[in-house]
């Protein structure tokens, strides 16, 4: 049997219900959990660093940790979500995902137009790049991948393009480059992220509003706007394949255990060999981020003892579910190893 939502064609290898009893939909977290395992995706302004500006998160909310998913340097504005407390698990996954830039890009001398967009589609694809100097990696030859390169509106001088490319990409180094192959020269006059992963502009908020919305709600006890302005740590997931789990099944995973058979209620249909999933709860909490071991379509036949999946990154909160496993081997759930 398969079910189809907006988004994703599932496989159900068990129908079950879950026990309201134990966590809660993402969305329906008490406030002080859903700032724990939140994401505050912050319009960053020119200026501060993305170090500076994930430390104000941290001391405008009164938490411990928070940690930003992708360095803009100073001068550049936009899209940077923030990790939150237990949400920081995550911060290297969204790290990796691409990212959309608005470059302005001057030439050092007028360029014919066509000569221009001609150039810069010849950047599409595989290119390499060598970090610059003041960046925090180490300075070696790197291949990095540029999805697309669109003009927005240009003249023989400056070129405004929207940009999408793996992650690490350096814009700078990009109109640099573009600039020596025209023969012009070219710099990176203005810079805005659009996009990182999931992240849009469209739901990115400024620091005042945050500041704001925690206001409300530890004044007044309204916590309506700082939930509007904090996600769930389920977004910054969403682009990864799910496999939800029985109740039975999550309180193991989220100590670590490999995923067997036994546990799954549902898998997203297109999932391959190698690839990360994410294992939910079937609420759509996040438990873990797992490496598949199976295509989708075998997980359905495999013996029972076969590992399907390897929890690489926990999430949830090993006492958020019940212990199903005391007091004998948990190989029928999720793995070959005795947890008490």
């Amino acid at each position: 049997m398969m079910r189809e939502d907006a988004r994703r064609e599932r496989l159900v290898l068990k129908e079950a219900a879950t026990d309201p009893g134990y966590g809660s939909l993402p969305s329906d977290r008490p406030i002080e959990e859903h700032i724990r395992n939140g994401v505050v995706n912050i319009e960053k302004p020119a200026g501060p660093t993305s170090h500076e500006v994930a430390s104000w998160v941290r001391k405008i909310l009164g938490i411990g940790k928070a940690g930003h998913s992708g360095t803009l340097d100073p001068g550049v504005t936009g899209v940077l979500p923030i990790m939150l407390e237990d949400a920081t698990r995550v911060v290297d996954l969204v790290k990796g995902r691409e990212k959309e830039y608005i470059c302005l890009m001057r030439l050092h001398r007028r360029t014919p137009r066509a000569v221009t967009r001609e150039i810069c589609q010849e950047f599409v694809g595989e290119i390499y790049q060598t970090p610059p100097v003041k960046s925090g990696v180490k300075r070696q030859l790197r291949t990095r991948e540029i999805y697309a390169i669109d003009i927005l509106e240009s003249d023989e001088r400056e070129v405004l393009m929207r940009i999408e490319c793996e992650a690490g990409t350096y814009v700078r180094k990009l109109c640099h480059d573009i600039g020596r192959v025209i023969g012009s020269g070219a710099h990176m006059q203005e810079l805005r992220r659009t996009r990182a992963g999931p992240f849009t502009e469209d739901t990115s908020v400024r620091l005042h509003t945050l500041k704001d919305a925690y206001v409300g709600w530890v004044e007044d006890g309204d916590e309506r706007e700082l939930r509007r302005v904090i996600q769930p740590v389920e977004n910054a997931l969403v682009d990864l394949p799910r496999i939800a789990l029985l109740d039975t099944a999550v309180a193991a995973i989220s100590n670590g255990a490999p995923l067997r058979r036994p546990g799954i209620a549902e898998i997203d249909l297109g999932i391959k060999r190698g690839d990360q999933v994410l294992l939910v709860t079937l609420k759509g909490e996040a438990i873990a981020v797992g490496t598949a071991h199976y295509p989708s379509e075998e997980i359905a036949r495999v013996e029972k003892t076969s590992v399907v999946a390897t929890t690489k990154r926990v999430i949830m909160d090993s006492n958020t579910y019940p212990r199903h496993w005391k007091g004998q081997k948990i190989g029928s759930i999720t793995g070959s190893s005795t947890l008490s």
